[in-house]
């Protein structure tokens, strides 16, 4: 039965309407198990039919170079990419059926363009594998479609970032429009375009189709070589300790066999911290609730384009002579208890939450006001502490690799990040600068708190549609790391930034303390948000694409740092010694200044990799031998340089003890 849109605007303030569950308004979590299957809006999904049959769809190998574990659209693409690298020797693993999770439900929408030249160029890709690539390899139809995308700009900052966007867009050949009012009405004569500063419109924006993709990708991945099987849940992961006190991956245990391998990489999406578990390393993301409506039959909606309308926070995807309607809200449903079993089934959308798209979407597309609802679709996805994709070796273990946490973008960066995530397995590097999604970016004192990893990945989902301003800060998971002087430059007038869980200082602001409170969530959840809140007011004046106001501040003390003294607080770095009979040795391959000065000299330089890349920008100390414990010995951190030197060092064979703070039995020897 369809419900017209404005039913349910009136329904959101009429209790008693029977469509709507009143039963409990504080969607913190979600209830405790009511799953239901709904509808989502295409032709074919690879769910099984019931039968007596179980185990896996093929034979399991004895040993594979790599084993995939995940059949949604990252793990398809990783092994895709794998095998057309030249790695035809392993297996993806998938509990259920390919698409299954998460990637069966996703809306499937590509936008080419994003605030990130990276990002630019990994969406680039995907839709080069999808459009393209496949289909010339195949001759199977992925049932991508290019519609073309329209940003929506009801603001000047927002047009202003768009024309940015355009801007980064032409280096890459990227076509695109900005578009006034009156051109975007003739583009998409069903929009009103009365609040509209402008659009921006990219002509070869597009959407995916998640059944079809995977198993094009499936094919041709086997065609390689690669060996795809379903059914076959991971139920262990086999870690060795080497030599060298390293841990590395050994085998893939399933209930139906086990398969010897060196690599594993984590695909499986909301399940991913339940195998990471599995192998000792903490995967730092959250499942949510994400959902969409499909409408009926619009007259007149056949070709549009698809279309974001960030200030409402609402996307309008083309579904043939339909549309698909979602966004993101400020008090999404955490779930909690992600179960093993969960497949092809959706929830039941919450039309509490779910009702503040309505207004938005009514709003930029009048007719939606009289139009019924086909189906509503609510399935899981996961999201990360900075809604970016986790991915890289783990540095727990050696040979676990990541690929999940794509923030309901899996479909749309997989191409792109599978191919990297393909290289950085073979070569020991990706091809792109992927710090950004690199796990290794987050300390390992946070990957497992988890207060900071749901605090922070709520702001990131509630803020995702927000204006991505240079100088813009946190408000959750802060006060997480504080260094000794925190107070008192608080009382100073410190503005504090957050950094791998530190708070920085950033300026100091001449008109008054600014302190960061703990977080209020915006005030979702009936938790009252912050009245006369300081910091927020500092970093409100702060959203500018210009010079902030704080950059006549920092003049000044540049000033005073040049011509007076300054004294800087190195807590907040990455520091570990560099120890045995080869340190000056390896240290001279490292880095690309000369640093064999005379004991308690520091040298400012880069580290550099084999192709000259800069790894790191650092410095290096020359330390006395002693026997004595350094009064300021750092806690160790740094993952990035040490990963990176202690591999250098193993495979120049540069006899070194350690690559962290020394130990008292080390120090006797030194």
């Amino acid at each position: 039965m369809a419900y017209q849109w404005s039913v349910w605007r009136l329904a959101a303030f009429c209790k008693n309407f029977s469509i709507l569950d009143r039963t409990n308004v504080r969607h913190f979590s979600s209830a405790a198990g009511h799953i239901s299957e709904k509808a989502v809006p295409y032709t074919t999904v690879l769910k099984k039919e019931s039968s007596g049959a179980k185990g896996p769809t093929k034979p399991l190998p004895l040993s594979t170079d790599a084993v995939v574990i995940g059949g949604g659209s990252v793990g398809c693409q990783t092994i895709y990419h794998l095998a057309k690298m030249g790695m035809t020797n392993v297996v993806l693993l998938e509990r259920d059926r390919l698409t299954s999770g998460t990637t069966w439900h996703t809306a499937g929408l590509l936008w080419q363009l994003r605030p990130s030249d990276i990002e630019v160029e990994l969406l680039g890709h995907t839709r080069n594998v999808v459009a393209h690539e496949l289909e010339k390899e195949t001759g199977l139809n992925t049932g991508w479609i290019q519609n073309g995308g329209l940003f929506i700009a009801s603001n000047k900052q927002r047009l202003d970032e768009y024309k940015r966007l355009m801007s980064l867009g032409k280096v890459y050949g990227i076509e695109s429009y900005v578009l006034s009012p009156a051109e975007t009405k003739d583009l998409y004569p069903l929009m009103n375009v009365d609040d509209l500063y402008g659009t921006l419109y990219v002509p070869k924006d597009g959407t995916m189709d998640p059944a079809g993709t995977c198993t094009t990708l499936a094919r041709a991945a086997a065609a390689r070589g690669a060996v795809v099987i379903e059914d076959c849940p991971v139920t262990g992961i086999q870690v060795k300790t080497d030599d060298f006190g390293v841990k590395r991956v050994s085998a893939v245990e399933t209930e139906h066999g086990t398969i010897q391998t060196s690599c594993v990489v984590n695909c499986a999406g909301v399940w991913a911290t339940k195998i990471g578990q599995l192998a000792g390393v903490n995967v730092p993301l959250i499942a949510m609730h994400h959902a969409y409506v499909v409408t009926e039959r619009i007259e007149g909606i056949q070709n549009m384009p698809n279309v974001r309308d960030h200030d409402a926070s609402v996307y309008l995807r083309l579904q043939g002579d339909a549309l698909s309607v979602g966004g993101y809200e400020s008090n999404p449903v955490f779930w909690e208890e992600v179960s093993n079993t969960f497949a092809f089934g959706l929830f039941d959308l919450n039309w509490d939450i779910f009702m503040q798209h309505i207004d938005g979407a009514v709003n930029r597309v009048p007719v939606l006001e009289k139009t019924g609802i086909k189906s509503t679709v609510c399935g899981p996805e996961s999201f990360t502490a900075d809604h970016k994709p986790l991915m890289g070796e783990a540095p727990e273990v050696r040979g676990f690799f990541l690929g999940c946490g794509f923030n309901s973008a899996g479909m749309m960066l997989g191409g792109g990040c599978g191919k990297e995530l393909a290289h950085w397995i073979i070569h020991g590097r990706p091809e792109k600068d992927m710090y950004g999604y690199d796990i290794r970016r987050f300390h390992h004192s946070l990957t497992n708190h988890n207060r900071w990893i749901q605090e922070r990945s709520h702001e990131a989902y509630a803020k995702n549609y927000s204006v991505v301003f240079p100088f813009d800060e946190p408000l959750a998971g802060r006060n997480m790391r504080k260094c000794a002087l925190h107070e008192e430059l608080l009382h100073q007038g410190c503005v504090f930034q957050e950094r791998g869980g530190w708070e920085r200082p950033g300026w100091f602001n001449p008109e008054g303390t600014s302190a960061v409170l703990d977080y209020d969530y915006y005030g979702a959840y009936d938790i009252p948000s912050h009245e006369n809140y300081a910091y927020k007011e500092v970093l409100k004046k702060e959203y500018t694409f210009e010079f902030p106001p704080h950059h006549d501040i920092i003049k000044k003390e540049c000033i005073t740092c040049r011509n007076a003294v300054a004294l800087f607080n190195m807590s907040y770095f990455g520091k570990f010694y560099l120890v045995g009979p080869d340190a000056r040795k390896a240290a001279d391959w490292l880095f690309s200044a000369d640093v064999n000065k005379p004991p308690g000299s520091t040298v400012y330089t880069c580290m550099l990799n084999k192709k000259g890349g800069a790894e790191s920008d650092l410095t290096v100390s020359r330390l006395e031998p002693s026997s004595q414990s350094y009064p300021l010995s750092p806690a160790f951190s740094g993952l990035n340089c040490s990963s990176f030197i202690y591999k250098s060092c193993i495979k120049y064979v540069f006899v070194v003890f350690h690559i962290c703070p020394i130990p008292t039995s080390v120090r006797k020897y030194l």
